[in-house]
Formats: structure tokens, sequence, C-alpha cells
């Protein structure tokens, strides 16, 4: 374990084997770091998060702090923040926790990759293997299936869900469900095609892809 002089780390965060904590970061009271976690610089957790084993995080993000709901004040009770293994989170990146009002707690899978200010509302549910790119953000209560792709700059509206391997085009303001495999963009956001590539990558045969455009065809473009 190597944690920088400069670091604060208060009575009662629960420290993993093989963590390394940089210069200035900040742990609160009831966060526990997974083994091998690595924190750059500049980081501050807060709240009943767990992070789980092998996530690295970037300067200036900010993990566990109050949501940002006008019902919500400072001595408003919190949720918690779940977040599995495998994950890099960079600079300025901001995940909030669940709220007593909405399923308490925000939950993010394995292996996602959120990039230069992405924003993860509360109580919000994230799948495995996603990448929200520079600016993208969850609002509270929606949901991100696994393999989803958001491009730079997308708002996903409260509520709404994106399905497994949908790809949101850059700049896309989405007020509805985004259904799997579909390729989505505009404001507001409309279904331009399915996501072939993605399927593709993801190890789907050819034979799938035939029968993901045929119920598009019959779902949505009739």
């Amino acid at each position: 374990m190597h944690v920088h002089p400069t670091a604060i780390i208060h009575d009662g965060a629960h420290l993993g084997a093989d963590v390394t904590i940089g210069p200035y970061c900040i742990i609160g009271p009831r966060v526990r770091l997974g083994d091998r976690c690595r924190l750059h610089a500049h980081v501050v957790i807060d709240g009943d998060t767990h992070i789980g084993p092998d996530c690295e995080i970037w300067p200036y993000a900010a993990l566990g702090h109050i949501a940002q709901d006008k019902k919500l004040d400072s001595d408003s009770p919190m949720g918690m923040l779940r977040i599995g293994a495998h994950n890099k989170m960079r600079e300025y990146v901001t995940i909030h926790p669940g709220t007593p009002k909405g399923i308490g707690t925000t939950r993010v899978g394995d292996h996602n990759m959120f990039l230069v200010g992405a924003h993860i509302g509360h109580d919000v549910e994230v799948g495995s293997h996603v990448v929200m790119t520079n600016g993208a953000m969850a609002a509270g209560h929606t949901s991100i299936g696994d393999r989803a792709v958001l491009g730079a700059m997308v708002g996903v509206h409260q509520f709404c869900r994106v399905g497994k391997l949908a790809m949101l085009a850059a700049g896309a303001m989405l007020p509805k469900d985004a259904p799997p495999f579909a390729m989505v963009h505009g404001d507001r956001a409309r279904i331009r095609g399915v996501n072939v590539i993605g399927m593709r990558r993801a190890g789907h045969s050819p034979e799938d892809v035939a029968i993901v455009k045929r119920a598009y065809r019959a779902l949505f473009w009739r």
C-alpha cells in the first residue's frame, strides 16, 4: 500500500491490499476501496461508497457526495454508491449515491470507462463494459445497459433507459428509452439504425444481427 503524505484518510475508511492513494486525495470514513485501486491525485470520495478491486481514478473525480436534488439538503440521509471492479474514471467524473425517494443505491458494474467530465446521477444503474465519453450525463433514476456507448455531451433524461449495446451519438439528447442494439442520435434523439459494429465486436453472429434488423423493421420502421 502506498498513501501519499498529503492524502487525508478518515478513521473508519477501509483500504484494500496494494492500494495507491495519490497527493491531496480525501477518503471519507465510510468508504471502502478494493484491492489494487489507484487514485492519482485530488480525488475525493465520501458517503457510503464501496469501490471494487482494480479501479483507477484520475484527478478531481468526486464520488459519493450528496445528490443534486432540490428535495435534499445537507442533513438529508444519503443512500449508497456501489461500484464494481476494473472501472476507469477519468478527470472530473462525478457519481452520486442513491436517495431515500429513489431505489436508495446507485450501482455501477465492471469494466466501465467514464471519460472526462462524465456524470452519473442519483439512483442510477449502470451495467458493465459501458463507455461514457467526455461530458456524457445520465440523470437520476436512469439505467444504462451492458456495453452501451454514450458519445460526447450526450444527455439522458431522468427515468429513461438505455438498452444493452445501444450507441448514442455525440450530442444526442435522449428524452425516451433507447432500445437495445439501437443507433440513436439527434436532438431530440431518434433511432437511426442498428448498432451492427457494436454487435459484431460483442461476438454476435450475422444471424443475430439479421434477427435484430428484422425486429427493428417490424417495431420501428413500418
